[in-house]
């Protein structure tokens, strides 16, 4: 007769029950599985530093070649500005190898974010409540790994954020060595003779160097409504343009930082009084007060038509936070109903100040 040790009987269990075991969910403490995901979160971070860092060189060889050729070709008279057309094409290049980098950066990066806003804010907020499917959707990742976003956004992305200023400066360094250097053009025939390649006539060249710019423009205009992951940091702009002036200005926020809406003249004073009547009173408020710096008043009304109680809160806020107001409202509540009207005074902290 042999005695059966605790070893042998996990080990007769496990074979009696295939698929069982500590790779089962179900038989993991809460302990081990914290443990499990911070290790998991430790190694994509890795994995996204990684792939970043190579990001960032790719961006370093753009620049570095750029430089070399812009200092060839002004460094002597007679230096040729066809380096810079072929810089130009070498930085397609690397524009490429940077998205196709960045698609890889992606999946990492797409898991640290499920991880950070499903798991670790759930530890931080007692109220918090996950997406459904999140743990799915990283072992769905994980068995069967997929770029979260395509080629062509990965192409606008990285052009907008550093490829857009580049081709800029090589542009107007051709245009420069064509024109002024090393003396002025007299006329457009003698321009068209500077700017010709060899058997390739200045028109050709010219026609060319057009339609290159303007198929870079507009990769990188009709795609910034590609969001298919967010899991790099940008502005929470709308899915959607429908009008070019839309897509001008989130390009243009992307590449320099610069809200072109922000030089249009605001009416009323610069403020505005906004009245929001939503049933997610809390989740709305707390990021107008934290992140807008701005004092929330809550009204208590009630719907005429279905009799239902809601919460209508108010505050006064400047031009420039109508946009983030209205992206903080929809992220809390999409179905919140927003009233925003020229506030024509506003006295009081924050504002101009009170009166006796």
């Amino acid at each position: 007769m042999t005695s059966e040790t605790p070893q042998d009987s996990s080990e007769a269990a496990t074979r009696e029950a295939p698929g069982r075991g500590w790779l089962d969910p179900g038989s993991l403490s809460t302990s081990e599985g914290t443990t499990a995901l911070v290790h998991l979160y430790r190694g994509e971070v890795s994995r996204s530093n990684t792939w970043r860092t190579r990001l960032d060189a790719t961006t370093n060889w753009a620049v570095v070649t750029t430089g070399v050729a812009l200092s060839y070709t002004f460094g002597a008279v007679d230096n040729t500005p066809v380096v810079i057309l072929i810089v130009s094409l070498l930085v397609v290049l690397f524009l490429f190898i940077e998205a196709r980098r960045y698609r890889y950066y992606e999946l990492w990066t797409h898991r640290v974010r499920l991880l950070e806003m499903n798991f670790y804010s759930g530890l931080l907020s007692a109220n918090f409540k996950p997406e459904v499917g999140w743990a799915q959707e990283i072992v769905d990742t994980l068995q069967r790994p997929s770029f979260p976003i395509g080629l062509l956004e990965a192409l606008g992305r990285r052009y907008r954020r550093n490829y857009a200023l580049l081709f800029f400066i090589l542009t107007l360094s051709w245009l420069a060595k064509i024109v002024i250097h090393p003396t002025s053009v007299e006329s457009w025939s003698q321009f068209l003779e500077r700017a010709s390649v060899g058997p390739v006539s200045g028109w050709v060249v010219l026609i060319g160097g057009i339609l290159f710019n303007a198929g870079l423009l507009a990769l990188g205009l009709f795609t910034v409504g590609l969001r298919h992951t967010d899991a790099e940091v940008f502005d929470r702009t709308p899915r959607f343009y429908r009008r070019l002036w839309a897509r001008i200005r989130a390009a243009t926020r992307e590449s320099l930082e610069i809200d072109l809406g922000s030089f249009k003249p605001h009416l009323g004073g610069g403020r505005k009084l906004v009245f929001i009547i939503s049933d997610e009173v809390e989740a709305v408020s707390k990021p107008l007060m934290n992140e807008l710096d701005r004092g929330v008043t809550l009204i208590r009304g009630q719907g005429m038509y279905s009799g239902k109680e809601h919460g209508i809160l108010m505050c006064v806020v400047r031009s420039r936070q109508v946009e983030s107001l209205k992206e903080i409202v929809h992220q809390a509540d999409p179905n919140a109903f927003v009233v925003i009207s020229a506030a024509q005074d506003v006295r009081g902290e924050g504002f101009r100040p009170r009166e006796a």
